[in-house]
């Protein structure tokens, strides 16, 4: 009879021209673009460093091994994208759709400011993250930074700003709406 696993463990090899140190689950990422840190704090994972790499570990047998596994393939992910956006940055693509009343946005501070949204006297504002990078060039709006998670939290931000309610959709398309997503294209 065939034994059942009862423990994950997942290694991850850090790239070159990245540096990583791990400390008590919290994972320190440099690379060329600059520095991302995040703490996993899944009371069943231990994050360590092994060998030049990251390794992922299961320690608990109350969780069956199915949720184990998925929590570390996730951890392991956002990891790998820690690693890509240290050494690469990360890009968001957005564009400005009106049909009827032309609408103009601009950055003041750490705030997105959308006025003239559907004719509406007062401006929208949407919340930038610390360290994103917002470029409004026209009916374009690029979105750089370091973390690929604060960049897309506040491409979302922009997004659910502008959203419509109580209208029908098919007639009134106004919006910001990502088009890219770190050099994936969503519209063909």
């Amino acid at each position: 009879m065939e034994k059942t696993k009862k423990h994950v463990e997942l290694d991850l090899k850090v790239p070159d021209g990245v540096s990583v140190v791990v400390k008590d689950n919290v994972v320190s990422v440099s690379g060329k673009k600059g520095s991302v840190s995040r703490a996993f704090m899944e009371p069943f994972i231990n994050v360590g460093s092994k060998d030049g790499g990251v390794t992922i570990k299961s320690h608990s047998e109350r969780y069956p091994y199915k949720k184990q596994l998925a929590v570390a393939g996730t951890i392991k992910a956002h990891i790998a994208n820690m690693f890509k956006s240290a050494s690469e940055g990360a890009t968001y693509k957005m564009k400005v759709v009106y049909s009827h009343f032309p609408m103009r946005a601009q950055v003041s501070g750490d705030k997105l400011i959308i006025s003239n949204f559907l004719g509406e006297k007062s401006p929208r504002s949407a919340k930038i993250f610390a360290g994103v990078k917002v470029d409004v060039k026209g009916n374009d709006l690029v979105l750089t930074g370091v973390d690929k998670e604060k960049v897309a939290q506040t491409a979302a931000n922009i997004e659910q700003t502008t959203r419509i309610k109580n209208r029908d959709p098919r007639v009134f398309q106004d919006g910001i709406y990502i088009i890219e997503k770190d050099g994936k294209p969503l519209v063909k």
